[in-house]
């Protein structure tokens, strides 16, 4: 029996090899592959989180004492689906939440002693994975990769839509 091949994704001859959907689709993958290893990080069945689960986390870590406010600027997402992430880290212990001082009816999030010791955790799982990722790669190549990369990040975000 002959094995079907799915060749939806692949390149076709209307679009020229190198493109720059190539380099996105390439970006893609890479992405999948790294998110897919940071997710196996020994957690614990208690503490596993998901790939949105562990960017919240990552969120407070870095900007403690923000609100769901604060998240949905900054992440553009719909602050329906951020207040379930949200309640999910509260009651998994990972989030705790204080009553704004000037404001009582906005809430701070910071990461709980339990949620440090996860985000720490999966940190250093993705940059273990980061690490594998790059090997046999120079500094310098590296560097020149992360300007050009920060140079398609400026191309988007100079000609978003608002």
């Amino acid at each position: 029996m002959k094995k079907h091949v799915d060749k939806v994704n692949q390149n076709h001859s209307a679009v020229p090899a190198n493109s720059a959907q190539d380099v996105f689709e390439s970006i893609h993958a890479i992405m999948h592959l790294y998110r897919a290893r940071q997710l196996r990080a020994p957690l614990g069945a208690e503490a596993e989180l998901t790939h949105m689960e562990g960017k919240v986390l990552g969120f407070f870590a870095r900007n403690p004492g923000a609100t769901l406010s604060d998240l949905v600027a900054h992440s553009g997402r719909d602050k329906a689906q951020l207040t379930r992430l949200i309640r999910a880290l509260r009651d998994k212990q990972l989030l705790e939440a204080q009553p704004d001082e000037t404001d009582r009816r906005s809430t701070r999030l910071r990461l709980s002693p339990g949620g440090e010791a996860i985000h720490g955790e999966w940190h250093r799982h993705g940059a273990g994975a980061a690490e594998q990722a790059l090997a046999g790669v120079p500094e310098a190549e590296r560097a020149q990769l992360l300007a050009l990369l920060e140079q398609v990040r400026g191309n988007l975000d100079a000609n978003s839509i608002d």
